[in-house]
């Protein structure tokens, strides 16, 4: 069968763009190949930065031919129906449809539909310059004079030639011809820019790539970066070194060179002061270099980096080294100035007491300047959630509540989290903020603060996705906690929360970060109290500004008053007696100007009365969104748990809308999918649910059911045995479950498998005596509540 050959040859594509673009095409081409009648064996995309290309193995060689028939209206149908019949079938008059006749529904129009299949070459010819012309770039451009007509073509970069062949092995292929902006398919290409870059004719695919890679161009980029990666190590072994190796710079380097040659740079000594991060960043990010380091050892680099040209110089690249190099020192030059101007002083220092005496910053210390800055320089964190230093100061308040919780020392969890962000402002950060957390560690180390607060700094940002790393050093736990319950809790506050895909703050991964911290720490929290404790901070900070306003405008005027009171809304919370009392004493303030002690306690009394309706109205606001916030950790709780492998039945059955302790719940989990797994379990399991339909279905119908079971209305052993089993059960699993220890509650409850057997084998529950009935029920309802202290076992499957 006919193969298929597309290259497009531009100018360079941007290397972000390749493999996207490459797989586009693939889809594109393919989709329309096949909605065209056409199928196809295989299709592989290949890229490098001047083309992209397109090998399609067995495709055939015509589309099929298309008969369909169209059934119409009635032919007595009116003449609306039959035009919009007519339209549908593409027919140009009611004379060229035919007439069908049914027993039952009489005769009516039917329209037979033949559509010739079309030759491959036809339908490719088609295809391709509408593909050219709606291709979906980031980026695009217009170029040459035809940029100034409008509908001119727009590419990535200006587009230089399309080669498209199009035939079987055992036959010369023949190009496929169109079209587009001037620029005519044909079956010739170009070799390297500078090495080769005379026209080659190309028959197939097979001879495509043999003969480009005589003129210096490797078509496959994995066989692109297979060759830079064996290079670049076998060149750093030569000089005794080993390479730092780099997926996303191999990928992105292999997208900058069509024929790759390795070679090896170096740097002065001097800059190796600088920490290793920033050395790495600096020259991936700058000259899409790799870094080496001596052999044997993890942290420190050498000298030496690793850069992948795209030509075979005469000198064997000793100018293309050297000239790499140049730029390299002088980038390390910017980077050292960076990295030893954020260990000095600021010049401001005098204007940042203020902060500095707010968060217990010692101004000697060129962290805790850099902290006092972001304070008084007011840098929005969000326009509604304030600035960056009432945020941190949130973080550091809740950090101290939180340190005894998790084993924390409170005062290194609050030194730890009011340093947390100071590294936003410093001049490393700012020229690389991926490094924001690792250069506050390294300093805080500097500067002699505590190992684990240094190591918070760094942590507390910690884990930033499913696979990343959770910190485990109590001050980091403490503070990642703050850190990410503040953010959770801030946004819900204002009601930007994820919906659908759409999750602009990373709340999700936030709430997964918490749930991480928590259960592989083995750290009981209730989320409700931290909710509040978090929210209390934020209300007692309005409510103590609300009161101070309010004597504030009683102590000067009526109309500065009135417009505070608009804009706090605070008459809306106070009673008409309050109201008119603040009235009264506004107005008299006004006209004598002064305010007697005895006035101004009255004020000091209604600020008060409105603060603490104030604070009542905020908390019960703060219920719902509790409850809201705590229902999104439950969804993101069950999709970590199912990701783990467990049974999303168990998850529901021990999920309740009040659970509050994430670590409780998880280990419910497993103890009860251990449970269930015996046969002791899956026969409770059996009779609990049988106890619990019974129950259902009688409460359904309101049959009584008694408050207490009385032993006095036992008519079978079997009830006395069930009964003092359910309370020997209900203990030992409730103290269990107060020691957290879920196999043990277990255990407890497994007692019961045989006297739940032989209670439904031996007693009727529906005794024709109401009242042995209603007690029997009764001891059923108390199965169902020993058992549902550790789960609903209504909602597991089985």
């Amino acid at each position: 069968m006919p193969d298929l050959l597309l290259e497009l040859r531009s100018e360079e594509i941007p290397a972000r763009m390749q493999r996207k673009a490459a797989g586009e095409l693939r889809k594109m081409l393919t989709d329309g190949l096949v909605e065209a009648g056409l199928t196809y064996e295989a299709a592989r995309e290949y890229w490098t930065p001047r083309r992209l290309t397109l090998d399609i193995r067995g495709l055939n060689a015509r589309s099929k031919d298309i008969h369909e028939d169209i059934k119409g209206p009635s032919t007595s149908a009116p003449e609306q129906a039959v035009q919009g019949f007519l339209r549908k079938a593409g027919l140009s008059s009611i004379a060229e449809a035919h007439v069908h006749s049914d027993p039952k529904k009489g005769d009516f129009y039917v329209a037979h539909i033949s559509n010739p299949g079309r030759a491959a070459e036809e339908i490719i010819a088609g295809l391709v310059p509408d593909i050219i012309r709606n291709f979906p770039w980031p980026k695009s451009m217009r170029w040459g004079p035809a940029s100034a007509k409008p509908g001119s073509l727009r590419w990535v970069r200006p587009l230089q030639s399309i080669l498209c062949t199009f035939g079987p092995e055992t036959e010369e292929p023949v190009v496929v011809d169109f079209e587009i902006d001037g620029i005519r398919s044909g079956n010739i290409t170009y070799g390297h820019r500078f090495l080769a870059p005379g026209e080659i004719t190309v028959r197939r695919f097979d001879d495509y790539v043999s003969k480009l890679e005589a003129a210096k161009v490797v078509l496959d980029a994995d066989r692109r970066k297979e060759i830079i990666l064996a290079d670049a190590r076998n060149l750093a072994f030569a000089n005794g070194l080993d390479l730092v190796e780099d997926e996303g710079l191999l990928e992105e380097v292999s997208g900058l060179v069509e024929w790759p040659v390795v070679l090896m740079g170096e740097f002065e000594q001097a800059f190796l002061a600088i920490p290793a991060e920033v050395i790495r960043l600096t020259i991936r990010a700058n000259q899409k270099c790799f870094v080496t380091r001596p052999q044997g050892e993890s942290d420190a680099l050498s000298n030496r980096f690793i850069l992948t040209a795209n030509i075979e110089a005469k000198d064997g690249g000793k100018e293309i080294a050297h000239g790499n190099g140049k730029v390299v020192r002088a980038r390390l030059s910017d980077a050292l100035y960076f990295w030893t101007t954020d260990q000095g002083d600021l010049p401001d220092l005098e204007q940042l007491r203020a902060s500095a005496e707010k968060f217990g910053l010692d101004l000697k210390k060129p962290l805790d300047q850099r902290m006092a800055r972001l304070d008084h320089l007011n840098v929005t964190f969000h326009a509604k959630l304030g600035t960056q230093g009432e945020r941190v100061e949130r973080i550091a308040r809740l950090a101290e509540e939180l340190a005894p919780i998790v084993g924390a020392d409170p005062a290194l969890a609050r030194r730890a989290a009011v340093l947390a962000k100071a590294d936003l402002t410093t001049e490393v950060v700012g020229e690389f903020p991926e490094l924001q957390g690792g250069m506050g560690r390294k300093y805080a180390l500097l500067q002699g603060d505590h190992q684990s607060v240094a190591a918070a700094i760094e942590e507390h940002y910690k884990p930033q996705g499913p696979s990343d790393y959770v910190p485990s050093d109590p001050v980091s736990v403490a503070v990642a906690l703050a850190d990410k319950l503040d953010t959770l809790v801030g946004f819900w506050a204002i009601d930007e929360k994820p919906t659908g895909s759409k999750d602009p703050y990373a709340l999700r991964r936030a709430a997964l970060g918490v749930i991480r911290i928590l259960v592989e720490n083995s750290v009981n929290v209730e989320l409700t109290d931290v909710f509040y404790k978090q929210r209390d901070f934020e209300i007692s900070k309005e409510a103590d500004a609300i009161r101070g306003r309010i004597v504030a405008d009683v102590l000067s005027s009526r109309e500065a008053a009135a417009e505070h009171l608009a804009e706090t809304e605070i008459l809306a919370h106070l009673g008409k007696d309050e109201y008119l009392h603040l009235y009264t004493l506004l107005e008299a303030a006004e006209k004598a100007n002064r305010i007697s002690p005895l006035q101004q306690a009255d004020a000091l009394k209604i600020a008060d009365a409105y603060v603490s309706r104030y604070t009542a109205v905020e908390y019960q606001a703060n219920m719902s969104l509790f409850d809201e916030l705590r229902s999104f950790f439950h969804d993101r709780l069950k999709v970590y748990l199912r990701d783990k492998g467990a049974r999303h039945d168990l998850i529901d059955a021990v999920i309740t809308p009040q659970s509050d302790d994430l670590l409780q719940i998880v280990r419910r989990v497993e103890a009860l999918g251990s449970f269930l797994d015996t046969e002791d379990g899956k026969n409770l399991l059996a009779g609990t649910k049988r106890a619990a339909n019974i129950l259902a279905a009688e409460e359904k119908k309101k049959t009584a059911v008694a408050e207490t079971v009385e032993p006095a209305l036992f008519r079978q052993d079997a009830e006395k045995s069930l009964f003092a089993a359910v309370n020997q059960a209900e203990k030992q699993a409730g103290e269990a479950i107060q020691n957290q220890d879920f196999s043990a509650a277990m255990l407890a409850l497994s007692a019961l498998r045989e006297p739940v057997d032989s209670f439904f084998e031996h007693v009727l529950v529906n005794d024709e005596d109401l009242s042995v009935r209603a007690n029997r029920l009764a001891l059923l309802t108390r199965i169902r509540t020993a058992t549902g202290q550790v789960a609903d076992f209504s909602k597991i499957a089985g």
